[in-house]
Formats: structure tokens, C-alpha cells, sequence
């Protein structure tokens, strides 16, 4: 009896038309699909994008060299060499991050202790080679400089969350 059964359904096709209303219930919903560039799709209120570097209200660079930023870095992309200014303080001399490498962990923003390096909203970076996404230290501190009131508004939110 339960092979007649099994005859009778596969006859009528009752899996073929199971399988169709679930594609016509999928047809008429709503579309999830966003038109990139006209329209953004919300962003986290903790969204890790590009790196910045940043500077202090007088001009001078936040940056100390003290190389942490480097060592927490798990993935290796960061490179920083240091020597003393016309002060005698110790400064970076280079500083790059190569971000084919990087993996926006943030790391590097938690280890700085003097804010110096953050990562900012910015995601949107078109380059025709990969040489084109090892940011040096004046891309850093120009991201930084476009950005700071966008940083400043983001580290006093932050600040409640640590």
C-alpha cells in the first residue's frame, strides 16, 4: 500500500510543485538588493575601516615611535622606523601599513597610547595594483587630517564602551 502511495505522489509531481511555490514565494518578496553607489547600507556603530594616523591640535604628530602598534599587529603589515627629531624626541621616520596584509583586527588602535593611530568609516579605496594599498605615513596623516572630526565624533563615543 505504501509503494501505491509513493507512485501516486511521485506521478503528480508533489515534490516539483512543492519546490515551485517555494521559488513563487521568493519571487514576489520584497528585494533585499541595495544600489551601491547611490545608496549605503548602515554601518555599526563600531565599523573598522581604513587606518589613520593622526596629529595634535598644534600640527605636531601624535606618533611617538614606540613601535607598539607594530608588534601587536598579528599579521605583520605594519612597518615603523624611528629616530630622534631636531628635539632629540624620538619620531617615525616611516611608517606604513600594507593593507593586502592587514586584517582589521584593531589591535594596533587598542595597543597606541596616545590615540595615534586609528581606524577610521572609510572603506571605499579603488587602486590599480597592490603596491597602491601599502599606505605611507603621508597617506596616514592626510586620511587622518580629511577625517578628524569624523575621529574625534567616533573615539568620545567610544569612550563609553571601554
Amino acid at each position: 500500500m505504501a509503494s501505491m502511495k509513493d507512485v501516486f505522489k511521485s506521478l503528480c509531481l508533489g515534490e516539483l510543485v512543492s519546490g515551485l511555490t517555494v521559488t513563487a514565494r521568493a519571487l514576489f518578496a520584497p528585494k533585499a538588493t541595495v544600489l551601491y553607489p547611490e545608496e549605503k547600507t548602515p554601518q555599526s556603530p563600531r565599523f573598522r575601516g581604513m587606518h589613520a594616523l593622526r596629529r595634535h591640535p598644534d600640527g605636531t604628530e601624535r606618533c611617538v615611535g614606540c613601535k607598539l602598534c607594530e608588534a601587536a599587529c598579528p599579521a605583520a603589515a605594519i612597518t615603523i622606523e624611528i629616530a630622534p627629531n631636531e628635539r632629540g624626541e624620538r619620531r617615525t621616520t616611516r611608517y606604513e601599513i600594507d593593507m593586502n596584509k592587514c586584517i582589521f583586527c584593531g589591535f594596533c588602535v587598542e595597543a597606541c597610547p596616545v590615540d595615534a593611530i586609528v581606524e577610521t568609516r572609510f572603506h571605499e579605496v579603488c587602486v590599480e595594483s597592490r603596491a597602491g594599498l601599502v599606505w605611507t605615513k603621508d597617506r596616514l596623516l592626510d586620511n587622518g587630517a580629511r577625517r578628524e572630526e569624523e575621529i574625534a565624533r567616533d573615539l568620545e563615543r567610544d569612550m563609553k564602551y571601554r
